[in-house]
């Protein structure tokens, strides 16, 4: 009866000095915050800018700006949906730019920000705002789910251009992330 109870007395000790120890371990550190689906993308690693000499850009921002413009260009050669753009597709075609950096620089940042990015933010219109020909004249025509199917099957064509494979588990949330937007973007 002794053994049992010195070896019970053993193991409460033990016990107790473990969760003793716990608790001062954890009251001195703080969890890592959990990472975002932006710092899968790349995060806030500075790369320099392919596109600006000499100017630096996080890395997951430059993945999303690459996907963004690789399926903007992808959209343009759509004819299920490059009529939506007509206006977009008019300036580019005449050499001004300014509207597709604006609609790059505004995708980017929405797509950035709703991935988790803490140092850009969303100064555009709503999804509903921005899909919506009364509300946005660059729109020519409201979105149907037709539409908005192409859009996710280019907007994977976009990925794969920019050298992300349409398998890679952060593209793939991204992806829910934009479905998530259908109700948003279909208005017909």
């Amino acid at each position: 009866m002794k053994k049992v109870t010195f070896v019970s007395m053993i193991i409460a000790l033990v016990i107790t000095a473990f969760t003793v120890g716990s608790c001062k371990k954890s009251d001195k550190t703080t969890p890592a915050p959990m990472p975002t689906l932006y710092d899968s993308l790349g995060g806030t690693a500075m790369v320099p800018d392919p596109s600006n000499a000499g100017q630096m850009i996080e890395k997951g921002r430059l993945l999303i700006r690459n996907i963004i413009d690789s399926t903007i260009f992808v959209i343009a050669g759509d004819t299920a949906l490059n009529g939506h753009f007509t206006t977009l597709l008019a300036e580019v075609g005449s050499g001004n730019l300014t509207g597709f950096e604006a609609l790059s620089k505004n995708l980017t940042d929405f797509v950035a920000v709703g991935t988790g990015a803490k140092d850009y933010t969303y100064g555009g219109k709503s999804m509903v705002a921005a899909h919506d020909p009364a509300q946005n004249s660059r729109m020519n025509g409201k979105a149907d789910n037709s539409d908005f199917n192409a859009f996710e099957v280019d907007l994977f064509a976009g990925a794969g251009k920019a050298g992300v494979p349409s398998t890679t588990p952060a593209l793939i949330s991204v992806g829910k992330i934009v479905e998530s937007l259908r109700t948003q973007v279909v208005q017909q």
